[in-house]
């Protein structure tokens, strides 16, 4: 009986912590009130299950332009994807919304439904944050992580430069997260350091490249704490990744500092840790070891993937401020729009306050969501195309994983791909899918006001009928 009552009281205390959540717009619910700003986002990565696929390979902008996947007389037309699309687009959750259809291969217009309309993209962001990236980074750049000397006998500095994935101890070259590891940086610096007759050091950490705020004013105090963002740090380490459930350290530089002096024991050297800023360190003749993360285009692609917003972030703050903008949330938002108008791109009236999409102040167009995709693909921007490989595959990967499994959208499983965007009462999806023609077709819509559950649903079924339906 004992038990029984408290079983009854567990349940009780589970139901009840809900309809909190669900009244406060944590969760989904019949009493959610939407909407309650700043609300927590509702998007969760999901287990990636299989390897990267990537899309196929087509042109948009080089001429003369190559062949469809399935022949030219094979392409979408307007009329095709309009009567496809037509009952769909009369679903309630879709009321208020915008969307754009386009063939990624001819660039055409196929279905432009209040596209120029501004609206919260939410993660959906996190595409114009890559094409924005993608200007500043070389393909086949990595992130370096330094140990050097320091001006006072027996100080060394570790030199934070942008890998916020290193591993807690050895690194596996295979890897994205945890390529570069901190035991592979101790063992260097260790023997070095023997060499040099030292045994014992004052660790200091120099974190003047690409600084800035932990957190955005704009963000819900919240998003930290529960594990939807990590502290945007250009230092940082692979198993204390922000994940829903799961909050990453308020200070993840001292976390890894503390790990890396802990490292340097283990291998013999006495390490005294300091609280205080690094003091400027020789140029010359200070090395003593240093560790190279994976390339910064498939950091950004695991950011794609499982939608990881600090590490988006991140890599944003530096290409800001290796191209001489500053590092403020704000700053690094606006950096990006302009670089995606260096682009080509008409992205008048679009306004970013960050550059992962957690701000609900960010707004942007379908249609200029659906350019940058287009773009994507056209094989001139090789740090994007790869950042659109890395998108989420439906019903397989990130945060697709759960998703184009009901009647009416399995059609899309498997080949779509796209950029998910939660946050309570704005839901939005971009990216690419292979329709039953061969063609590659790339969508964009984004949703104003619905539940996410009811959000999502159409949204899935928007692609899904794009997919099956040919549209010639």
């Amino acid at each position: 009986m004992r038990r029984a009552v408290a079983g009854i009281g567990v349940v009780g205390v589970l139901l009840a912590g809900y309809i909190g959540l669900d009244i406060a717009d944590a969760a989904p619910g019949l009493l959610t009130t939407s909407p309650l700003p700043p609300p927590p986002p509702t998007e969760t990565p999901g287990t990636r299950t299989v390897p990267v696929v990537p899309q196929p390979t087509i042109s948009t902008s080089v001429a003369p332009p190559l062949p469809g996947l399935a022949g030219d007389g094979e392409a979408p037309s307007a009329r095709g994807v309009e009567e496809a699309l037509g009952t769909i687009l009369d679903l309630p959750a879709l009321a208020d919304s915008s969307f754009v259809v386009r063939d990624g291969q001819s660039g055409a217009v196929l279905l432009d439904r209040d596209g120029g309309d501004l609206r919260v993209p939410a993660s959906t962001t996190k595409l114009l944050s890559a094409a924005a990236i993608g200007r500043v980074f070389k393909p086949d750049e990595r992130l370096r992580t330094r140990v050097v000397s320091g001006v006072d006998p027996g100080d060394i500095v570790l030199v934070a430069g942008g890998d916020s994935l290193l591993a807690p101890d050895k690194g596996d070259p295979t890897a994205v997260s945890g390529r570069a590891g901190l035991g592979d940086l101790a063992d260097q610096v260790a023997k070095a350091l023997k060499e040099r007759g030292r045994r014992r050091v004052t660790l200091s950490v120099d974190t003047t490249y690409a600084a800035g705020p932990g957190l955005a004013s704009t963000w819900s105090p919240t998003f930290q704490k529960l594990g939807l963002t990590g502290v945007v740090a250009m230092l940082g380490r692979s198993d204390q990744r922000a994940a829903p459930g799961r909050p990453s350290p308020t200070d993840p530089v001292a976390s890894t500092r503390d790990l890396f002096a802990k490292r340097l024991e283990e291998r013999g050297i006495a390490v005294t840790v300091s609280t205080a800023e690094a003091a400027p360190w020789p140029e010359t003749d200070s090395s003593l070891g240093s560790v190279e993360s994976a390339p910064v285009r498939d950091q950004l692609a695991l950011a794609m993937t499982e939608s990881d917003n600090a590490l988006a972030e991140i890599l944003a703050r530096q290409a800001a401020f290796r191209a001489g903008s500053g590092t403020e949330f704000a700053q690094v938002g606006a950096w990006v729009v302009a670089q995606v108008a260096a682009l080509g791109i008409d992205s008048q009236g679009a306004e970013l306050l960050d550059a992962s999409g957690l701000s609900r102040d960010n707004r942007v167009t379908a249609r200029l969501l659906a350019d940058v995709l287009v773009l994507g693909y056209d094989g001139a921007h090789p740090i994007l195309r790869t950042a659109l490989d890395g998108l989420p595959i439906g019903g397989l990967t990130g945060t697709l994983a759960d998703r184009f499994d009901t009647p009416g959208t399995h059609d899309a499983a498997g080949r779509a791909r796209a950029k998910t965007g939660t946050l309570t009462g704005a839901n939005a999806l971009a990216g690419s899918v292979v329709d039953d023609n061969g063609r590659l077709i790339v969508y964009a819509g984004l949703v104003t006001g619905a539940g996410t559950i009811e959000a999502r649903a159409a949204l899935d079924r928007f692609v899904a009928a794009i997919a099956s339906c040919g549209c010639r």
